[in-house]
């Protein structure tokens, strides 16, 4: 139905204001920080190993420039053979060492790095099925796989690269200078003049690099979104349906052309970044090489002190690069952090109370009083868009321009568009009753039965069961007491066992059977080649709709609930599929509190009470004969509708 707009209330606003213009850098403060490194608190012993080897690394390379000193200024000039071969055995043995201590903590940096992603993600996962129906009626799945992959991997990169590179290179950059200034102060300090211009152009050209990658991701990601769009078995169905092959491969071919134009820009600028920090760090180099020969020449130190030098050298300028970079890399992290932040710190509008009534023994009482319902409206987008620091296009510009979001009834005409979805509706079921919902498309018969599950919440007014108000109740035990199956029937792409273990997770193989006796449908499963272990298809396409229906229902038998709310939708199946599940449906409701979106009139025939829904209230009520005398919409829908399947039934 329509209801008057989509969206949902309460979490979005304090959201959209993140990450936003493409020039600004992200804002960096303290809790944010405090927050982000709160992730890294659990990995705390791992951290202190991984900068424990950092020192030693630190100091073990520092050894081998010093080796070579002593080899070119004693070992070779003095004929020492004994001492050569301590030399030699120790530019063997340290970078030995070295070697597998940087194992060691590639490993743990992995450990970390992974731990890190791992805890993002099941935090995710975790704040994500506690979400309302209403979230993800206006949330892209793109979106939510975005914060789930590529802004988890960027946050994770704060921890257990950005941070550590940063503490390595300084402690480097450090120990390298000491080491230096303790050789000759003198060629420091000309080694020092070009760090400006160094710092200079590594952050101009790293800056100009990472804006160059981060389009290339948003250039991926619209490739993926429409491979994801057209690949999947709805979007492949219609591209064939309309002959838009042409058509789809000359847009992705338009998408995956600025992919390969970004690479080569990215390769391009990555061979100049790489080209002008080696024509700086070769001015340094040339320097102490001309310098430190003079000095060499007027007897000032020795031949191995500039080859020492050299090697300082360059491990000196490799370090304040990745220092000078640090900054951008880190920017970037973090604003992935805080894109996750943004999806866990969502307000829960369906939420649980704290010592919330779990019901049990449920009779099947339900009583709606004054409900009243809207879909609030300012809230189409909970999340905003995919923007990071050094990107000029946003993911969500990927995906296929603005979303209409409407209930899953479609309006057919003008007449029910209205403001609440729901006014004033007040009914009473006693425990086994049928109540049938009919009325025209749109009325608001499927929002009614979504109130039920708690999947929305009521505007105001409230629904009880057994007495108990449902936001007092457990969701869990809600759950547990009430079987739904929707117009649509959804299967998982895994086998029709898996499909219906998802009701029971104990079920025995027999009780699987007796769920799909009732249901009309194992004579058909026990036919096909394996059985209960085929596989559906995606979203079960394998099957037919009646097929599906017919699972769906079985699966909702093994869960045996109380109180049943079904969507008896039957006009797209064939007699055959249609007769089978209307002999399931007396089965199924024989002895439980029903409601049913009623589209035959043999349940409407069968009701205890029919509920007539006309814009968003309850216009009629009573029984078949009861409404057919007022002669009012009921009757009305029973000459236009109804009586057409009187003769098929």
């Amino acid at each position: 139905m329509h209801g008057g707009g989509g969206g949902g209330g309460g979490g979005g606003g304090p959201m959209r204001s993140l990450v936003h213009g493409t020039d600004e850098k992200p804002k960096i403060t303290r809790s944010l920080l405090k927050r982000v490194f709160a992730y890294a608190w659990p990995y705390r012993g791992h951290l202190a190993i991984l900068l424990f080897l950092i020192l030693v690394m630190t100091g073990l390379n520092l050894v081998n420039p010093l080796i070579m000193r002593t080899l070119i200024d004693r070992a070779i000039p003095e004929k020492n053979l004994t001492l050569l071969l301590w030399l030699s055995i120790g530019l063997l043995v340290v970078p030995t060492i070295s070697a597998l201590l940087h194992v060691m903590q590639r490993r743990i940096n992995a450990t970390v790095g992974e731990g890190v992603i791992f805890d993002l993600r099941v935090a995710l996962y975790d704040r994500l099925q506690h979400m309302s129906l209403r979230f993800f009626t206006n949330t892209r799945v793109g979106e939510l796989m975005s914060r789930m992959n590529n802004d988890v991997i960027g946050a994770q990169t704060a921890v257990s690269s950005t941070v550590v590179s940063a503490i390595t290179h300084f402690v480097q950059a450090v120990a390298v200078l000491v080491v230096m200034f303790s050789l000759e102060w003198r060629l420091t300090l000309i080694s020092l003049v070009i760090m400006p211009l160094f710092i200079l152009a590594t952050r101009k050209l790293g800056l100009k690099l990472r804006v160059i990658a981060q389009k290339q991701m948003s250039a991926n990601a619209q490739m993926n979104a429409m491979m994801g769009e057209t690949l999947n078995i709805g979007g492949a169905l219609l591209v064939k349906l309309f002959g838009q092959k042409k058509q789809e491969v000359d847009r992705f071919s338009s998408r995956a052309r600025d992919v390969r134009q970004l690479g080569v820009d990215r390769a391009f600028t990555g061979s100049q970044f790489i080209a002008i920090v080696g024509l700086i760090s070769a001015v340094g180099t040339s320097l102490v090489s001309g310098l430190g020969g003079y000095f060499v020449i007027q007897n000032a130190f020795t031949i191995g002190t500039i080859v020492a030098f050299g090697t300082y050298l360059s491990s000196l300028y490799s370090a304040l690069q990745g220092l000078s970079s640090a900054p951008v890399e880190f920017s970037t992290s973090v604003v992935s952090f805080e894109r996750v932040f943004e999806v866990l710190d969502l307000s829960l509008d369906i939420d649980e109370k704290p010592q919330a009534v779990v019901l049990n023994d449920v009779k099947g009482d339900i009583v709606f009083e004054d409900i009243s319902f809207q879909y609030e409206k300012g809230d189409e987008r909970f999340l905003s868009d995919v923007h990071r620091y050094g990107s000029i296009d946003s993911v969500t510009a990927v995906l296929s321009g603005k979303e209409d979001v409407h209930d899953d009834e479609e309006e057919e005409t003008h007449s029910q568009a209205r403001s609440y979805a729901l006014s004033d509706v007040n009914f009473h079921v006693f425990p086994g009753q049928l109540v049938a919902l009919v009325g025209p498309s749109g009325a608001g018969k499927t929002t009614l039965t979504y109130l039920l599950p708690r999947l929305y919440d009521p505007t105001r007014g409230r629904i009880l069961i057994d007495g108990h108000d449902l936001r007092d109740v457990s969701l869990d035990s809600i759950a547990a007491q009430i079987g739904m199956v929707t117009q649509e029937a959804t299967l998982f792409h895994d086998t029709i066992r898996t499909n219906l273990l998802y009701a029971k997770s104990s079920a025995t193989q027999s009780e699987l059977e007796e769920a799909c006796r009732a249901a009309n449908i194992h004579d058909f499963i026990h036919d096909l080649p394996d059985g209960y272990d085929t596989v559906v298809g995606e979203r079960g396409y394998r099957l037919s709709g009646g097929e599906k229906q017919r699972i769906a229902l079985a699966r909702v038998i093994l869960k045996d609930p109380r109180i049943l709310v079904l969507d008896e939708a039957t006009s797209s199946l064939d007699s055959e599929s249609e007769a089978l599940i209307q002999e399931a449906l007396k089965r199924v409701m024989r002895g439980r509190t029903s409601i049913v979106i009623a589209h035959r009139l043999s349940t409407i025939l069968a009701a205890d009470m029919i509920l007539v829904v006309d814009r968003g209230q309850i216009a009629e009520r009573g029984t078949h004969k009861e409404l057919l005398a007022l002669g009012g919409l009921y009757a009305n829908l029973y000459h236009t509708q109804f009586k057409k399947t009187e003769k098929a039934e």
